[in-house]
């Protein structure tokens, strides 16, 4: 079932913030009023993941002058986070929040649970500021993301979102033609 243009359910996790060093308590409150992207992976000390998760980092201030918050979470704890982070070169540079799923909640709220492995799919969600899901990726465990994708995809949510009526085609970047779907496009494009 798709979650694209439905609210997050509530959850309450605990996460380890890698950017002040402290443990927080994070619910589904934190990913509204602004937007977030919600990026779940398997497990920490890993294989895939510190790759995408550094990659992740490499986007954060980007991400973060478009007004997003970035969140990772895996079913660890957030405990595990700590340690992955204080041991791992990779892991050690990320400024951004680690939330600890082991309850498997937040991954079941999203559909990303493998069930039979207790883990985390490798999914990516762009959540707007009133909660609701706007983009969503989700790929096998041995295909890793490119995190500098999400910055054209929450420029074009953004543009949609403040200019309704209009949309963005296919590999569309800021301050390009967008599209006002209408009965004249039709067979047009």
């Amino acid at each position: 079932m798709s979650l694209i243009g439905k609210e997050i359910l509530s959850f309450n996790a605990s996460a380890y913030n890698s950017g002040t060093g402290e443990f927080i308590e994070v619910s589904e409150q934190n990913l509204k009023g602004q937007w977030s992207v919600v990026c779940f992976y398997p497990a920490d000390f890993t294989f895939v993941c510190p790759t995408e998760l550094g990659d992740l980092q490499d986007q954060y201030a980007t991400l973060k002058e478009l007004g997003a918050e970035v969140y990772s979470v895996s079913t660890d704890t957030h405990f595990t986070h700590k340690a992955w982070h204080d041991h791992s070169d990779a892991i050690s540079k990320l400024e951004y929040i680690m939330i600890g799923d082991p309850s498997q909640t937040i991954s079941r709220n999203f559909d990303v649970l493998d069930e039979a492995a207790g883990l985390a799919q490798r999914g990516t969600f762009i959540i707007d500021p009133d909660g609701i899901v706007q983009a969503a990726e989700i790929n096998a465990d041995g295909i890793g993301r490119d995190a500098s994708v999400l910055v054209n995809k929450i420029k074009a949510a953004q543009y949609v979102r403040n200019n309704p009526g209009e949309v963005c085609p296919a590999k569309w970047k800021e301050g390009e033609e967008t599209l006002k779907p209408s009965l004249d496009l039709v067979g047009k494009i």
